[in-house]
């Protein structure tokens, strides 16, 4: 796992390879979808891994011992729509008691500017660690505005999951959220003069519900 300016890059050998096969032209909407699920998963394995924990009594079949739980307030992660859902389908799979949001944030084509038609989060993140979840973080747009939503909100800690990262959304966002770290399968070259991610694995969202 690589590790930089609030950067953390999840390079174990499965990330890469399912990230591999989602690249490919030629893979199914259905194939790319579960290895989007599978490679969340383990995405949400790390994004977590600093959560505070608290010990707690527990009854074996042979002994008591102090072990340890999850310290307050159950999770929150927020996705991006619509290409965030795919995110939050793995993330769930691991942490299925946390609370869901979701922004609706669609692109503007010609500005590349984000544009916000849904905002539903559960209330008090003051004492929640927060997720934000979306496959592309490319210009940053949409990112930055989700953060800044959320920020308003208080949370406890606030944390940026995505499949793949341009420099130049990175760049973005540290530049806007310098104190959220940002956790992402990998940093791809640049982006096109259409705000996508080269070499990337074109639209997600589009490729993961079969659409154009």
């Amino acid at each position: 796992m690589g590790q930089s300016q609030r950067v953390v890059v999840v390079d174990h050998p499965a990330v890469q390879h399912k990230l591999t096969l989602m690249r490919e032209r030629t893979t199914t909407t259905a194939t790319f979808r579960a290895l989007l699920k599978e490679i969340s998963m383990l995405l949400a394995y790390e994004t977590t891994r600093d959560l505070p924990l608290v010990a707690h009594t527990v009854e074996t079949p042979l002994a008591t011992i102090e072990a340890k739980m999850l310290e307050g307030k159950k999770l929150v992660f927020v996705g991006i729509l619509r290409a965030g859902q795919g995110i939050l389908d793995g993330f769930l799979e691991v942490f299925p008691s946390a609370r869901v949001g979701h922004i609706g944030l669609s692109r503007d084509e010609e500005t590349l500017e984000p544009r916000e038609y849904y905002y539903k989060v559960p209330p008090d993140l003051d004492i929640r660690d927060v997720v934000v979840v979306d496959p592309m973080l490319a210009t940053g747009g949409s990112a930055v505005a989700a953060l800044d939503r959320l920020q308003a909100e208080h949370p406890r800690s606030l944390k940026l999951a995505c499949l793949l990262a341009a420099p130049e959304g990175i760049a973005e966002v540290h530049a806007r959220h310098p104190d959220v770290p940002i956790y992402t399968a990998a940093i791809d070259e640049r982006l096109d003069e259409n705000g996508y991610i080269v070499p990337g694995l074109g639209d997600a969202g589009d490729r993961m519900f079969g659409t154009t």
